[in-house]
């Protein structure tokens, strides 16, 4: 058994989705691991990952649309230290999660046709975002 990881860096430029699917994949033919499982773990309380359709950027804006109805921006929280975005984006990570695991067969991501690796950044302000992707096989 043999595993390996790194801490990918993704700069954002406010609410969005960024799709870091190639920069994995990129790293994991890099391992040559063949088989096993890739744990990704996103290391923010404002920022989250997330596996969804990479085909259509609808989606992408609907998920975001769907996120700011559902957690506004807004003067009912209390926790506002760095802004009105603060909250909601904490509140928003919660929803989304993490932390991702997706099963390695071949040397490559066992991800579905349209399934794409995204990291969202829930605040408006640009961040420098970490990701440690790790993986465990053979």
């Amino acid at each position: 058994m043999r595993q390996s990881q790194i801490r990918l860096s993704i700069s954002t430029h406010g609410q969005a989705l960024y799709e870091v699917t190639q920069d994995v994949a990129r790293w994991l033919a890099e391992t040559r691991i063949e088989i096993g499982l890739l744990t990704l773990f996103c290391r923010h309380t404002s920022a989250s990952l997330l596996i969804n359709e990479n085909a259509a950027p609808a989606v992408q804006r609907d998920l975001l649309q769907w996120l700011s109805a559902s957690v506004p921006e807004g003067s009912q929280y209390e926790h506002d230290s760095e802004g009105p975005d603060d909250m909601p984006a904490h509140i928003r990570t919660m929803l989304t999660g993490v932390s991702i695991n997706v099963p390695v067969a071949g040397g490559r991501m066992e991800l579905g046709t349209w399934q794409g690796i995204y990291l969202v950044e829930h605040r408006r302000t640009p961040h420098q975002r970490e990701i440690v992707a790790h993986v465990l096989g053979e």
